[in-house]
């Protein structure tokens, strides 16, 4: 019944606290800069192409500081992660809170060469927030190191089951809770591009599993994840001039085995499977509404913030195995309207939701339901500076013990955008 694997962005070391690891992790970066370069240089040489190759660094400096109303897990201070708001009353302490960090700056290198056999694109880039071990630091994490030769392209980018055009044009860094959201480490092929896009991918396995009201039992100890084939997904995208519409499936196998030498035989296995239906519908000139509906069974690790994948079932009739794991069902709702006032001031204002289908032996207090809806206005004083404030609400529904809890927000944030790119055209 219980899968478990560490989750994939794991952040590649400390943020710096002294000196020498601030040296050691700028070297690291001038290094893979240089690598980029030496690709990029070696894949053009001898290739008759009619566009020069060319390198980007990018990214921001960015402060996010407000006020918690409420109370969310102090490692995630700076987000409206719903599944981290208190399970209990008063689980964190006491509500209002003020908070500051810039776990949200980012630095990345991307370049692109024309070679005989396609485009040559790679993509490196790394923000400030924690998770994993590092969960609530200020360190490096890799988000995307992905490169694509034509057709074909291997690495960590997002999943093609997720849409990254349905992220608003929020502050807030976590996101909709409803919303597919997995940077994942994939083999892919694209084979089709332009207004009509189609990509399948392989992708690196993984779930999560539920002990519920079991997870202090012995006999549980012994098992063991397994994943014997990559997840299988792919997408298809229609673009038109009013916008796009896309649909994206997803297939994998999860397997769980027990080792333990007793009475008990808890192994098992199920088939985790997802449909996401999302779109840009381009409202008029200064209007974009963002829509997505994503539904499945056992595919929570690829949504943007979910619980576990597999939940206990009772098996009282069986006494060898007595205990089942089970897929759990999730319906997933993003709904945004990003709205330009004037070529200064922009908005976003929307809701999300996501629902999930628990088993009898979960606990009481597991999560059932999120929600998480947000408001905001941005300042554009100059190109590449972006000055804003936004209010945050989400509500996290216990599953059977009839308590939630609501998280509330204001922050405030100032985000300086850079760019610097070496040849192309």
């Amino acid at each position: 019944m219980i899968c478990v694997s560490p989750p994939a962005g794991r952040a590649v070391t400390a943020f710096a606290s002294c000196s020498g690891i601030l040296r050691s992790e700028l070297r690291s970066i001038w290094l893979v800069t240089a690598s980029l370069v030496l690709v990029a240089t070696s894949a053009a040489m001898g290739q008759d192409v009619s566009s020069e190759p060319s390198l980007e660094i990018y990214g921001f400096a960015m402060l996010d500081v407000g006020h918690d109303f409420k109370q969310i897990n102090p490692n995630w201070f700076d987000t409206m992660r719903v599944t981290r708001l208190p399970s209990f009353e008063d689980e964190f302490g006491r509500d209002h809170r003020t908070f500051a960090g810039v776990r949200q700056s980012r630095l990345g290198v991307r370049s692109s060469t024309p070679t005989a056999m396609g485009e040559l694109k790679t993509t490196f880039d790394f923000d400030l927030m924690g998770t994993g071990v590092d969960e609530g630091q200020t360190t490096f994490r890799v988000r995307h190191a992905y490169g694509e030769l034509g057709a074909f392209g291997a690495g960590q980018m997002w999943s093609p089951f997720m849409d990254a055009g349905i992220f608003p044009n929020s502050l807030e860094y976590w996101g909709p809770t409803g919303m597919v959201a997995f940077p994942n480490v994939q083999v892919r092929w694209t084979p089709m591009t332009g207004n009509n896009s189609l990509m399948f991918a392989l992708e690196r396995p993984g779930a999560s599993g539920d002990q519920g009201v079991y997870g202090g039992r012995l006999e549980l100890n012994g098992i063991r994840a397994r994943f014997p084939l990559p997840d299988l997904s792919g997408a298809y995208k229609h673009s038109r001039t009013w916008g796009y519409v896309r649909a994206a499936g997803l297939l994998r196998v999860i397997k769980w085995d027990d080792v333990q030498n007793d009475q008990y035989d808890l192994a098992g296995d199920a088939t985790g499977w997802g449909v996401n239906f999302s779109s840009n519908l381009n409202a008029g000139k200064m209007d974009v509404i963002r829509l997505q509906l994503v539904f499945g069974k056992g595919i929570q690790n690829y949504m943007n913030d979910s619980p576990i994948d597999i939940g206990v079932v009772n098996n009282p009739s069986n006494t060898v195995k007595p205990l089942l794991g089970k897929p759990l069902g999730v319906v997933g709702l993003v709904l945004f309207l990003d709205h330009s006032w004037n070529q200064q001031f922009t908005s976003s204002i929307g809701y999300s939701r996501q629902d999930n289908g628990n088993t009898e032996g979960q606990s009481p207090d597991a999560f059932d339901t999120g929600q998480y809806a947000l408001g905001n206005l941005h300042y554009l004083p100059v190109p590449n500076v972006i000055v804003g404030a936004e209010l945050q609400w989400g509500r996290r529904t216990n599953f059977s013990d009839g308590f939630y809890s609501d998280g509330l927000k204001l922050q405030c944030s100032f985000k300086y955008n850079f760019s610097f790119k070496l040849g192309g055209e």
